[in-house]
């Protein structure tokens, strides 16, 4: 991969390469699979601590987490895990999501309400500003004028250094940059899950960062293209989904997450590798075959 590093909001270079932290949380057993609870402290915190300060030894510095994982504690863990460290590492955290129960994400996005828990992420992380700020979701019971807005006051208020949307269409995107500048969003997107080709494509053009989570929330071991090419690679079918995703555009910046230092280097691992025309057609037949 030439591109490494992305411009993020056009002056905070991150490797294209971060760390998610959703799954920080809970206990060793709960934290598969999509029902995983994210729902208290993880019972294994110095483990993940140490994880996540390993991460940004081999070159991690854009670090994922938001307000409702576990309730505020994925931001403390991340907050405890970076201070001190002495390198610098790029911060993104989300806010207007509330979690009445272990398996409830509800979008709230009251603009004083996206204020105060944006406050209380600062808190949280030990910070004076927040690197990243996403609106975690719209909801459809404010105008987004009016959450990306007060999103923008934060900006203004030297608290947030840039703005980000989560599971946002093309015309969302658009809507938002009528309001205030924005520098990235974070979709659900992978090999197998392609509904937000066209959010890729406009996020190339506007130069904004894409950010796919869960990059890959699927079994690539069984999934032919990525075999076939892994094989070939004597690589981890996992790394070459990541490649691939790195192959969608110099602004994709994935941000797998794991518990496990031996996974941690085989992903920061799949910004070495290579891509040609025929693995990318056989890594494109497979998403053609999931859609």
């Amino acid at each position: 991969m030439t591109n490494r590093t992305h411009l993020l909001g056009g002056d905070l270079p991150v490797h294209r390469i971060g760390l998610g932290t959703m799954r920080l949380a809970d206990g060793p057993d709960e934290r598969r699979g999509p029902t995983a609870p994210v729902w208290q402290a993880p019972a294994d915190r110095a483990d993940l601590v140490r994880l996540v300060r390993t991460a940004v030894d081999r070159g991690v510095d854009l670090v994922d987490t938001a307000d409702a994982y576990a309730l505020g504690a994925g931001e403390e863990l991340v907050g405890e895990a970076l201070a001190g460290v002495g390198l610098p590492v790029a911060v993104s955290t989300k806010v207007g999501v509330v979690r009445p129960s272990p398996d409830e994400w509800v979008p709230l996005g009251h603009p004083a309400y996206l204020r105060q828990q944006a406050e209380l992420s600062l808190r949280r992380l030990g910070r004076d500003t927040i690197d990243l700020l996403s609106l975690h979701r719209v909801d459809d019971a404010y105008p987004l004028e009016d959450q990306v807005g007060a999103l923008a006051r934060l900006v203004e208020e030297g608290k947030v250094r840039h703005l980000g949307l989560s599971e946002v269409t093309t015309a969302q995107l658009d809507a938002a940059r009528e309001v205030a500048p924005i520098a990235a969003v974070q979709n659900l997107y992978n090999v197998a899950t392609r509904d937000h080709d066209p959010v890729v494509e406009r996020t190339r053009e506007l130069g904004v960062a894409f950010v796919p989570y869960f990059p890959v929330s699927f079994d690539p071991r069984t999934t032919p293209g990525l075999v076939e090419v892994a094989t070939r690679r004597g690589l981890d079918p996992r790394q070459v989904a990541l490649a691939w995703l790195l192959h969608r555009g110099p602004h994709v910046v994935p941000i797998p997450g794991t518990t496990s230092v031996e996974h941690l280097a085989h992903n920061l691992a799949s910004a070495d590798v290579v891509l040609d025309e025929h693995d990318l057609s056989l890594i494109d037949a497979v998403a053609a075959s999931t859609t």
